[in-house]
């Protein structure tokens, strides 16, 4: 429709992630509030993994630190899957370390990369983009139909999913927390150049802002625009430098430093 870089995630984060984007429904508010309350949860798992193996280091934070709302939500839900045995740690783990070491956004950076040195690779995948990733061997479950958007001088493209949190898990990996959030799915459609602003990405007024609504039928990815300095990288260098936020399209990929 028209205009209307993270931390690893480790077992644990893979079910928090899960729990915040439902807790969004009971807790919403500003798209950065979900942001800070993600790294809130990493930072409330790493104190309860440091103090849960007794080893004797002397640290300076309060002990009697109260968790935030949302990380007791996400500690609630965890030991209710735990002890349903719904959870396997060991099913779990593989299914991270595949989303997260050998799919990741790494694999939509090879796409971006491919298409920038390869002109006809690019035609191919903004005329059908489920055909041409797959020749790259990405297609999968949450990602089996794909639309690729490109970013020009006078387009920016925005990715979200208004009804629940529809994400290209094949090309992209895991989808972060403030994608899943109630606020940025309602806002990126009502207020989408705010929204870029919160990211850091203040456009100018005469680019227009695409908004793109995936669902269960059709993901979406951006192409993003090759940043200049380029010219003499390789198509595995060039891949370095593509983030999962500018497939998003809430960031653009920035030139090498």
């Amino acid at each position: 429709m028209d205009e209307s870089g993270e931390r690893p995630v480790d077992r644990r984060g893979f079910i928090k992630g899960s729990a915040v984007g439902a807790a969004a429904f009971a807790a919403p508010g500003k798209m950065m509030n979900e942001r800070t309350e993600e790294a809130e949860v990493h930072d409330a798992d790493a104190h309860e993994h440091t103090h849960g193996h007794g080893h004797g280091h002397d640290h300076d934070h309060d002990h009697q630190d109260v968790p935030s709302d949302i990380a007791l939500r996400v500690r609630a839900l965890e030991s209710v899957l735990i002890e349903k045995e719904m959870v396997d740690p060991a099913a779990l783990d593989e299914i991270v370390d595949n989303f997260e070491n050998r799919i990741g956004p790494q694999n939509g950076a090879r796409v971006v990369a491919r298409a920038w040195v390869d002109p006809g690779f690019r035609d191919r995948l903004l005329a059908d983009g489920t055909s041409a990733i797959g020749e790259l061997d990405y297609l999968g479950g949450q990602g089996e139909h794909m639309k690729v958007v490109a970013n020009t001088d006078s387009v920016h493209n925005l990715i979200v999913c208004t009804l629940c949190s529809c994400y290209p898990w094949p090309t992209l990996g895991l989808p972060p927390v403030w994608y899943k959030s109630s606020a940025y799915r309602a806002r990126a459609v009502i207020e989408p150049r705010e929204v870029l602003r919160e990211f850091g990405l203040d456009l100018p007024e005469d680019v227009e802002v695409r908004v793109w609504d995936s669902t269960a039928e059709i993901r979406y990815l951006v192409l993003p625009q090759r940043p200049p300095g380029t010219a003499d990288m390789t198509e595995e260098e060039l891949a370095e430098l593509v983030t999962r936020d500018s497939m998003v399209g809430v960031a653009r990929v920035a030139s090498p430093s």
